[in-house]
């Protein structure tokens, strides 16, 4: 499931490339022919991420909420013009990835003129086109046309975002970990402690802290607490930087110098189960927490 910083790069691109421009709205696919005719023509004023979801704001009081679970993924195409990545998101049995394509998003028909959006392919749920390019949408958990009040409603459930790193969030964070009983590994993935972070961050943030994460929340201390919420804040600032979750310092990496590392030295435990810890040679050890696999080493994670 793409974690926060994918869904940050997703608002970050939809208003560069469609900010204060009218949009046509449709659902190839049917299933959201009904929220697609609430915001056909309307004109894009405002892009939010906050953790896993994205907000596309309308000047018609509406709003695009998008989710994307598990397989949703938005594609993107048009002109010269038109630049960014070229897919965001979750395809189906290939886990989180960004695609990106030098120069625009994805070529014009013959590199010449840009002639609109392609015919859909596959179950495009919805689709946006403007004067230089267009964005389709496949796959999500949640797709809605809601009002500003119900997307606020929405805000209102989620716990603090690392990235958005409001005033009070930092303590938002520390009193409601250190409330619970619950163990870390699993509060990390709840939504409503904290916003944005999936399996990939939950494992690497532990071992970057060194905390157990069986250890009940309600067992760290304010001040280990806040430095979690930092390194957080700042490991996932990189991932919306470099469009990609690396964990692990440049003096892990073979090549340092090529500005990012390989994919197998990108973390520190995360699928790395029966491999050497980078830090004491002990085997990375896997098992389930809170539905999810757990990634941990079972030496240097022992801390409180």
């Amino acid at each position: 499931m793409p974690e926060g910083h994918s869904v940050h790069r997703l608002a970050r691109q939809f208003a560069d490339v469609f900010s204060g421009q009218r949009l046509a709205v449709s659902s190839p696919q049917g299933r959201f022919a009904d929220g697609a005719a609430l915001l056909d023509a309307s004109t894009l004023v405002g892009t939010v991420a906050h953790g896993k979801h994205l907000f596309l704001h309308f000047d018609r009081g509406l709003v695009l909420h998008v989710h994307l679970g598990l397989y949703g993924a938005w594609d993107f195409g048009g002109d010269a013009s038109f630049r960014g990545a070229s897919s965001i998101g979750a395809p189906r049995k290939v886990g989180e990835r960004e695609v990106f394509d030098d120069g625009a998003a994805a070529s014009a028909d013959d590199g010449s003129v840009y002639s609109g959006p392609p015919a859909p392919v596959g179950a495009v749920r919805v689709r946006l086109a403007g004067a230089h390019g267009w964005a389709d949408l496949r796959g999500a958990t949640t797709c809605h046309a809601i009002t500003e009040a119900e997307a606020g409603a929405v805000l209102a459930r989620l716990g603090p975002d690392p990235l958005r790193n409001l005033p009070g969030d930092r303590e938002a964070f520390v009193t409601g970990v250190t409330a619970r009983k619950t163990p870390l590994a699993a509060l990390l993935m709840d939504q409503k402690v904290i916003a944005g972070v999936g399996n990939v961050y939950r494992a690497e943030l532990l071992f970057r802290q060194g905390l157990d994460p069986w250890l009940p929340g309600r067992a760290l201390d304010a001040g280990a607490a806040g430095a979690l919420w930092e390194d957080t804040v700042a490991v996932m600032s990189d991932g919306v930087r470099d469009g990609r979750i690396i964990t692990t310092p440049p003096s892990y990496w073979t090549e340092p110098a090529a500005g990012l590392p390989a994919p197998e030295e990108s973390h520190f435990v995360y699928r790395r189960q029966g491999l050497e810890c980078r830090n004491c040679r002990t085997p990375v050890a896997l098992t389930d927490l809170a539905a999810r696999k757990l990634y941990w080493c079972p030496v240097c994670q022992q801390g409180s």
